[in-house]
């Protein structure tokens, strides 16, 4: 797999960096030439990774309602807030009417630092989340500060990642900027990319029942291959309701990238298998397969390792979202 180094640019811009977590994002923006000015994160094992690897940060740890933005200045807002309902009902659909949300905390950075222009990313399911009301409503309200906001559905995998992770990547510019969104790269990688020479590491183990259901799938395969009496013990009711669930069970290819890697390894129904050993992804695996540098650190215990990784933008994704801003920014001074 491409080592990040390589891509490494001449400054372009700064950021101002909301919900940092362990630093994917960040990461690959610097590689793409953005520097950080302020990184916001309210996960103590998060901040102390953060710490660790960039003491050159200006990491603010806290509750992010706590924070003002007044007098910071940066050309570029990121940041990837949780998913939270809103409601149409009575609203005038300002700044104010989602008071109360870790939305309204992104936008009201947004307002406070006017930067050029800003980039948030979300989960797949912002897109339906509401019947799509609530993307309309976090739409609706970044345009009232002033930008012109777009919206698309990109997968890493498409990005030099080996996984199989869509996020929903909103972006807004000042008027008359233009943005656009990277261009795929040529190459789908997979496992056998991300995983050569992988430093060992540490990493859970699934349980002795778990084990001997995985044990009998072959790789690339799923509950699916079990044999039909097992696959009834493991999947118990919901081995008669309706859809694929693919993703159950699941022992990972080789030859093909990842599936979404969640936070914990052997969630229940999204098993992560290695293709040859029946285990989980260690903690290293994990890393590389959400493309940080193998000499990024990571505080904490494991579980909070693997909550880290799996919280992650993946780097090399964010390299390329980070060359898209960094050339919408030269090219509109």
């Amino acid at each position: 797999m491409t080592q990040l180094s390589l891509f490494e640019n001449p400054e372009v811009g700064t950021v101002i960096e909301l919900f940092a977590g362990a630093g994917g994002l960040a990461l690959g923006l610097e590689k793409a030439g953005l520097k950080a000015t302020a990184l916001v994160e309210i996960d103590r094992d998060a901040v102390a990774t953060l710490r660790r690897n960039r003491p050159q940060w200006n990491v603010l740890h806290g509750d992010i309602r706590n924070i003002s933005f007044a007098g910071m200045s940066a050309e570029v807002v990121t940041g990837g807030f949780p998913c939270q309902a809103f409601s149409y009902a009575g609203k005038s659909l300002g700044l104010e009417d989602t008071r109360g949300t870790l939305f309204y905390e992104f936008a009201r950075c947004v307002a406070e630092v006017q930067p050029k222009m800003f980039l948030a990313e979300n989960v797949r399911g912002l897109i339906s989340h509401q019947k799509g009301e609530t993307l309309q409503i976090i739409l609706t309200v970044l345009e009232s500060l002033g930008y012109q906001v777009q919206y698309r559905l990109l997968n890493a995998v498409n990005y030099d990642v080996p996984q199989k992770r869509e996020r929903v990547i909103i972006v807004g510019t000042r008027p008359g900027m233009r943005f656009f969104y990277p261009q795929p790269s040529p190459k789908i990688l997979t496992l056998r990319d991300a995983l050569k020479d992988v430093p060992p590491s540490v990493g859970i183990k699934y349980s002795a029942r778990k084990a001997a259901v995985l044990e009998l799938v072959p790789p690339g395969g799923c509950w699916r291959d079990l044999p039909e009496d097992v696959q009834k013990s493991y999947m118990m009711k919901n081995y008669y309701l309706e859809g694929g669930k693919t993703g159950i069970a699941r022992r990972i290819s080789w030859d093909e990238p990842s599936l979404t890697l969640t936070t914990s390894p052997s969630q229940k129904q999204t098993e992560r298998c290695h293709p040859e050993e029946t285990r989980p992804f260690t903690v290293r695996e994990y890393a590389r397969i959400q493309t940080f540098p193998d000499e990024w650190e990571l505080a904490g215990g494991v579980g909070s390792q693997y909550r880290q990784i799996g919280n992650a933008v993946p780097v090399n994704f964010a390299y390329h979202l980070g060359r898209a801003i960094g050339a919408a920014l030269t090219a509109n001074g």
